[in-house]
C-alpha cells in the first residue's frame, strides 16, 4: 500500500508522528510524507526512533511556499483549476470565522497541495492527514486534485486541531472515510461538540493510541531516589507547572523538601523561573530545557515520581505513558484522556486540575509511600504493555488502511 501522509512538520520535536509511521513501515506500507513547514533545525521528530531510519530523506517531500506559487502559475494543470479553485472556496470559508490567521494559513496549505499534486499526481492507494485541521484541509485539496477514489482518512488529536482551532474540522470528518482519534475521551467530546454531524461520522471513529516501543524502555520500578520530582513539556500555561512549583512550595512550608526537575521550553520559561525565586525554592528547581528522548528516559529513571499538572485540555501526554512504561510512578491531572492513561487511577495518583494543595499532598503521600510506588509502577507497566504497545497498534492502524474500500 503506497501511502500519502500529510502533516504540519516532519522532522520535529514531538516523537509520536515518527513512532506511527514507523510502525506502518514496518507492516509494509510505502509511506511519502508531506510536510507543510520546514523541519524544525532544534528537535528530531524521531528522537529515538532516529528519522532516516524510518523514512528516507527522498520520501520527505519539504516544497518552499515560493516553488508552491510557481507551481499554481504553470499552465499545465489549467485543466483542474475551476474545480481546485470551488474546493479552496470551500476550504477558505470555514477558515474564515477564525479570523485573517488562519484564513492566510489555510491558503499557504493549500498553494503546498496543489504544488503536491501537479508533481506526485494519482501515484498512492491511500491519503492520511495526521491532523484533523490544517493538515486534513491540504490531504483534502490533495485528493481531490488527484485520485477521489482512494480512501481518505485522517487524525484529529487534540488542542490544536480538535479543542480550540477546528479549522474545517467538520468538513473534513465528514468527507473521510476513517476517523482516527487518540482515546475514549475525544470520542465523547466530538459527540457533545458536534451533535449535528456525530450520527454521520460516529460509524467511522476508530480510536488509535500513539504507541511507545517497549522494547527500548526498559522497566526500572526502583533503586531511585527518595525525593524527586519530574515534570516534561512545552512550557505553556495548560501544562501546570506553575502550579506544580507552588506545590513544591507548599510542602517546603510542610517540612517535606522535595527537588523538581523541569525539562523543555517555551513562552512560560521566565515566568517559572521567576515564581521559583518568588516562593524562595529556586535552589530545589532545576531547568534543563530541551534534551534528547534518551536523556529524558534518564532522567525518567532517577526520578521518584513523574508529575503532569495539566490545567486544560491536555488529550494523551505521551511523558505520561513513558513515565508508566519505565517503572516511574504518576501524579496528573483528572481531565481529558489522561484517567484512561492512568486506568482510572489504578496506575497512578488523579488530582484536580488546578489545585495545588491536592496535588501537594498527592506528592507528599506517594513520595511517604515507596509500597505504593512499586504497586503503580508494575501496573502502570502492565496498562501500558496492554494498550500502548507501538507495534500491535500500528498493526491495527496499517489494517484498517489497508481493508478501507474505495470511494465509489
Amino acid at each position: 500500500m503506497r501511502l500519502a501522509v500529510f502533516t504540519n512538520q516532519f522532522p520535529g520535536r514531538s516523537t509520536f508522528f515518527a513512532r506511527d509511521i514507523r510502525a506502518l513501515v514496518k507492516e509494509g506500507c510505502e509511506v511519502d510524507i508531506f510536510p507543510f513547514y520546514p523541519p524544525d533545525a532544534g528537535g528530531s521528530d524521531g528522537g529515538e526512533t532516529g528519522d532516516e531510519s524510518i523514512i528516507p530523506p527522498d520520501r520527505v517531500h519539504h516544497i518552499s511556499l515560493r516553488d508552491a506559487l510557481r507551481a499554481q502559475l504553470r499552465l499545465g494543470g489549467i485543466g483542474r483549476l475551476p474545480s481546485f479553485l470551488a474546493d479552496l472556496v470551500r476550504v477558505e470559508s470555514s477558515a474564515v470565522r477564525y479570523g485573517v490567521g488562519a484564513t492566510l494559513k489555510t491558503a499557504y496549505v493549500a498553494a503546498k497541495a496543489w504544488a503536491w499534486a501537479r508533481r506526485f499526481g494519482p501515484a498512492y492507494d491511500h491519503i492520511l492527514a495526521y491532523w484533523g485541521s490544517y493538515a486534513a484541509s491540504c490531504a483534502y485539496l490533495f485528493h481531490r486534485l488527484t485520485d477521489s477514489r482512494v480512501p481518505f482518512s485522517t487524525f484529529a488529536r487534540a488542542r490544536a486541531d480538535l479543542y480550540e482551532y477546528p479549522v474545517g474540522l467538520v468538513r473534513n470528518l465528514l468527507y473521510a472515510d476513517n476517523i482516527f482519534l487518540v482515546c475514549e475521551f475525544n470520542r465523547g467530546y466530538i459527540r457533545d461538540r458536534y451533535r449535528t454531524i456525530f450520527p454521520r461520522v460516529a460509524s467511522k471513529i476508530h480510536i488509535h493510541p500513539s504507541g511507545l516501543d517497549l522494547q527500548h524502555l526498559h522497566f526500572q520500578p526502583s533503586l531511585r531516589a527518595p525525593a524527586n520530582l519530574l515534570a516534561v513539556g512545552r512550557f505553556e500555561r495548560l501544562k501546570g507547572f506553575h502550579c506544580l512549583i507552588e506545590a513544591v512550595a507548599e510542602l517546603a512550608r510542610r517540612g517535606c523538601k522535595a527537588n523538581l526537575v523541569l525539562i523543555g521550553g517555551g513562552i512560560e520559561e521566565a515566568r517559572l523561573r521567576k515564581l521559583a525565586q518568588a516562593l524562595d525554592i529556586a535552589p530545589q528547581v532545576t531547568f534543563r530545557g530541551w534534551i534528547g528522548s534518551g536523556a529524558v528516559f534518564q532522567a525518567m529513571r532517577e526520578s521518584t515520581i513523574l508529575v503532569h499538572p495539566a490545567v486544560d485540555l491536555d488529550t494523551m501526554p505521551n511523558v505520561v505513558k513513558e513515565a508508566l512504561a519505565l517503572g516511574t510512578p504518576v501524579i496528573a491531572s483528572d481531565m481529558a484522556g489522561i484517567p484512561e492513561m492512568l486506568n482510572g487511577g489504578r496506575c497512578g495518583v488523579l488530582v484536580a486540575p488546578g489545585d495545588v494543595t491536592a496535588l501537594a499532598a498527592a506528592i507528599e503521600g506517594l513520595l511517604g509511600d515507596p509500597a505504593r510506588r512499586e504497586t503503580y509502577a508494575i501496573a502502570g507497566r502492565e496498562h501500558v504493555e496492554r494498550q500502548y504497545d507501538l507495534w500491535s497498534n500500528g498493526r491495527r492502524l496499517a489494517d484498517v488502511l489497508r481493508s478501507t474500500p474505495r470511494r465509489q
